[in-house]
């Protein structure tokens, strides 16, 4: 099969490995990737469906995409989790899309494409927890950076949460199939490796009986990576162990991802999530007291039905006291078929987007507040490329993360190369974004 094949990835990095061993099993096929959609015979979009804003961006890209059907374009498939939640609404109402594949069925994607440039009408939905976790990668992100995924779906019951019937329940990949995989990353030369499932902390129990984490943590950092970044971490699943080897290894990035979501006891419960305002901030406190320098990004749900004013000012008052460095804001989004979408006392819009912008505001401090603890300071920066109209080079230090973190500015009186560690002198804060100039080169 020769067909010239586009793919657009939406949503999240998980989606994104997704999409690269969909890319793998396309060219091994012998399909042509192309770039650009208007060369594409056939398109395919990989969705997120998590949230409303993430829907609506995938249906936008699947309008769009579908006007190269007038050109070259013979057939649109689309897969990811819009395409599992609803595939009855996308075979109704947009005949735009030939072939629809569930996350269950990603291996049939080139059976799919095949189907697609002959213009058919078909759909892939094989069983979620049956899906295959494992074959080769095209990856897409720059060659020093890699997602390494080790589970699929989620088994928590977060009454906001539509990721397990997207998803499937929890499943742990077999340990030595990472190992090799890791290997084979580390030899094509990449030097950040970013661990991601829906909750890393869990990972092992359900093939294992044990949590496998730190163990393959250790031998992770004996491979040929520079970086270990680790997301995400929930927080009850946070053991002594897992802070002993953060702690210790040196390539385990000191910048950890734990998604709270909220710290009032009653909003906790109400989203099916342990833990409370002290638990939390205990654990907070023990992080920084075991893992020095560790910075902390989380994730926050303002808005849950029945949220008050005192619940939301605690949260507010937490967010003061322990000045995590990092956060994400949302307004929680009412998803069909998830309890909390069913519960009363639903808060209206208006108030939702004054609580997330009162926390974005607050936060906005406590990053001003960190960045210019950062100034004079020198950090090992990795540098992502040259910004012509700023005539400077920039990239990430541990304590950003891909995409979701600011960026350092710098200059250099000798070239730096993508993927090149360099060492920088911290010498102004730009908002979300450090400034300096490199030191030594």
């Amino acid at each position: 099969m020769n067909t010239k094949v586009g793919l657009i990835s939406l949503g999240c990095a998980k989606n994104l490995v997704d999409s690269e061993h969909m890319l793998a099993r396309l060219r091994q096929a012998g399909c042509e990737i192309v770039d650009d959609m208007n060369e594409a015979e056939v398109g395919i979009i990989n969705t997120c469906g998590f949230i409303e804003s993430a829907k609506a961006e995938a249906i936008e890209t699947i309008l769009e995409t579908a006007q190269c059907k007038q050109g070259k374009m013979q057939g649109l498939v689309v897969t990811g989790c819009l395409a599992q939640r609803y595939r009855e609404e996308i075979e109704r109402d947009l005949p735009e899309v030939d072939v629809i594949c569930g996350t269950g069925s990603y291996e049939d994607i080139v059976e799919a494409v095949e189907a697609a440039s002959r213009k058919e009408k078909r759909a892939y939905f094989g069983p979620m927890d049956g899906a295959d976790l494992e074959g080769d990668r095209e990856r897409l992100t720059p060659g020093y950076t890699a997602y390494f995924k080790i589970a699929e779906g989620c088994s928590n019951t977060c009454a906001y949460c539509i990721i397990p019937k997207l998803r499937g329940k929890y499943r742990s990949r077999g340990y030595d199939a990472l190992l090799e995989e890791a290997r084979a990353l580390s030899d094509a030369g990449v030097k950040e490796l970013i661990v991601i499932a829906q909750d890393i902390t869990k990972y092992g129990i359900d093939l294992y009986g044990k949590r496998r984490l730190p163990e393959l943590l250790r031998e992770l950092c004996k491979m040929d990576f520079t970086w270990i970044r680790l997301h995400y971490l929930y927080p009850d699943q946070i053991t002594e162990e897992l802070i002993d080897v953060i702690a210790e290894e040196d390539k385990i990035v000191k910048y950890l991802d734990i998604p709270l979501q909220h710290v009032s006891k009653r909003i906790l419960r109400a989203m099916r999530r342990p833990g409370d305002r002290d638990s939390l901030t205990a654990l907070i406190n023990k992080l920084r007291e075991r893992i020095p320098g560790v910075v902390l990004r989380t994730s926050l749900i303002v808005g849950l039905p029945g949220e008050t004013e005192e619940e939301f000012t605690e949260l507010c008052e937490f967010l003061q006291d322990v000045r995590i460095e990092r956060a994400g804001v949302f307004e929680f989004s009412p998803e069909e078929g998830t309890p909390a979408a069913e519960m009363p006392d639903q808060i209206d819009d208006e108030t939702k987007e004054n609580r997330r912008l009162i926390v974005e505001e607050l936060q906005s401090g406590v990053i001003d507040e960190y960045n210019l603890s950062r100034v004079h300071e020198e950090m090992d920066v990795l540098c992502e490329g040259y910004d012509d109209d700023a005539q400077l080079y920039y990239g990430r230090t541990y304590a950003d993360s891909v995409e979701v973190d600011g960026k350092v500015w710098f200059a250099s009186e000798t070239p730096c190369g993508a993927g090149e560690f360099v060492r920088v002198r911290i010498d102004d804060s730009l908002g979300a974004d450090l400034s300096g100039v490199r030191v030594g080169g």
